[in-house]
């Protein structure tokens, strides 16, 4: 069966062709400025990458310019044998804690919605539409971000805030990354060769967050009402005394909209270093600039505050710390440096293969000595693949 996995943005569409079961990647690519100047895609089939500028006016040209590529390409003789199409979707409120088959009722529920996710959500249910109208013989399956924390319960995800803010306008926890960390999770499950461990998951990116998993579900997570809660991030600034702002409009004459935007895009790494690439980091890291070494001391003592708060919600029985996403899956500085202060956990690390363990070149493990008293993996994450997997699920269901 052939499942395309998709995750449609304000102005982009990444995708993946699939043959499922097997999970083998047919086909890759991502549409980018979609709806602007210099729009542009790039595919790669197995070795070879096809790259074009071409106007793409909407998310409709951009799906049928991907759709006449695979026709093209031999892939699919006809748009029938595309069975079905998961999509991405950031935000499913408190309505969805599993991924759903896409249908009027689910599409005006997400619509409704929309306001908790207002960047992500329609962009994400135009590329659901687009394909509606493109492949109507396909099934679409919409696979939420947020699903995967929908296992914690009140004490962990309410706010101590008048109650009638959750009430009224669902303001709670959701966390996100879900599919990365139900991804991470099953992973560690047949690595651990144990149904349903207990897990601190480290999503360690631009943007980051930290989930407690308990007998395979998850408890607690880091992001909050919006992705900007946690640990610090590229360009986040994560958990913060929220009267800060007020006091800085005073001061400043800025608006909370300004505000918001330099807390999303201005605050992190990028605040503190002056940059939020970690490539760039580790180099201004390894020459020991001042600033980029308080940062990442800034930087892992937050993580480190999630996973001591974690081990205790697990009551100290956790079967693995798992590093993923790009900065936890090639950052060697990053792990080292949070491991390190994570000692008084019995947490040994072993320098030598933290530093031979980088995903990017191939290598996943255990980058702690035998003696540690809670093993470290570093592990790749697949969000496309946990896509296509719910998608196939359901197709089957």
């Amino acid at each position: 069966m052939k499942i395309l996995s998709v995750n449609a943005g304000s102005s982009t569409l990444k995708f993946r062709l699939y043959e499922m079961p097997e999970e083998k990647v047919l086909m890759k690519g991502t549409m980018e400025r979609i709806g602007l100047e210099g729009s542009n895609y790039s595919i790669r089939i197995g070795d070879e990458k096809i790259q074009k500028d071409l106007p793409l006016e909407n998310h409709t040209t951009a799906v049928n310019v991907l759709l006449k590529e695979l026709v093209s390409a031999g892939l699919i003789q006809s748009l029938d044998e595309i069975e079905a199409v998961g999509h991405r979707i950031v935000h499913g409120g408190n309505l969805y804690s599993s991924s759903v088959v896409m249908n009027d009722r689910v599409i005006q529920e997400i619509e409704n919605i929309s306001d908790l996710a207002p960047l992500h959500n329609p962009a994400n249910l135009i590329g659901v539409k687009a394909f509606q109208k493109a492949i109507p013989s396909a099934i679409q399956v919409g696979c939420f971000d947020t699903a995967f924390h929908q296992t914690m319960k009140e004490v962990n995800y309410l706010y101590p805030v008048p109650y009638e803010w959750y009430i009224k306008y669902h303001v709670r926890k959701y966390g996100f990354h879900g599919l990365s960390h139900k991804f991470v999770s099953l992973k560690m499950a047949e690595l651990l060769n144990k149904e349903n461990p207990n897990l601190i998951t480290c999503h360690i990116g631009n943007g980051a967050s930290i989930s407690a998993i308990k007998d395979g579900k998850c408890i607690d997570t880091s992001m909050g009402f919006t992705p900007n809660a946690g640990i610090m991030m590229g360009t986040r600034s994560g958990d913060i005394d929220y009267t800060m702002l007020s006091y800085v409009m005073k001061k400043t004459g800025y608006n909370l909209d300004k505000l918001d935007s330099m807390l999303n895009r201005e605050s992190g790494l990028e605040a503190i270093a002056g940059m939020s690439d970690l490539r760039d980091l580790d180099r201004a890291y390894e020459a020991n600039e001042e600033k980029v070494l308080l940062a990442f001391d800034m930087y892992t003592e937050k993580i480190v505050e999630y996973i001591a708060k974690y081990y205790v919600k697990l009551d100290g029985k956790v079967d693995a710390i798992c590093f993923t996403a790009g900065g936890g899956e090639n950052d060697t500085i990053i792990r080292g440096e949070t491991l390190k202060k994570l000692a008084s956990l019995g947490i040994i690390l072993d320098e030598e293969k933290n530093n031979q363990t980088i995903v990017r070149k191939g290598v996943e493990g255990v980058i702690t000595s035998p003696k540690s008293k809670i093993p470290v993996y570093v592990v790749a994450t697949d969000e496309e693949l946990m896509i296509a997997r719910d998608t196939y699920s359901l197709t089957q269901g």
